[in-house]
């Protein structure tokens, strides 16, 4: 299973999900849909955008957990 700790990083970062989603260019469903770990897929581009807006690596927003 794969864990999303997206508002882990947000909110050290102090940064919100509007923020977040301008800064990235993704609406804000779509980065809330991310958020909350009900997406089924992510993009590299978009994955990179946001760890470049929130100077994290993938791994510090995505972790694998076994059922």
């Amino acid at each position: 299973m794969i864990i999303v700790n997206l508002d882990v990083i947000m909110a050290q970062r102090k940064m919100s999900l509007n923020e977040l989603s301008e800064k990235v260019g993704i609406t804000l469903s779509n980065l809330s849909i991310l958020k909350t770990g009900k997406a089924k897929t992510i993009r590299f581009s978009t994955l990179e955008k946001i760890c470049e807006v929130l100077k994290c690596q993938p791994g510090d927003i995505l972790q694998y957990r076994e059922d």
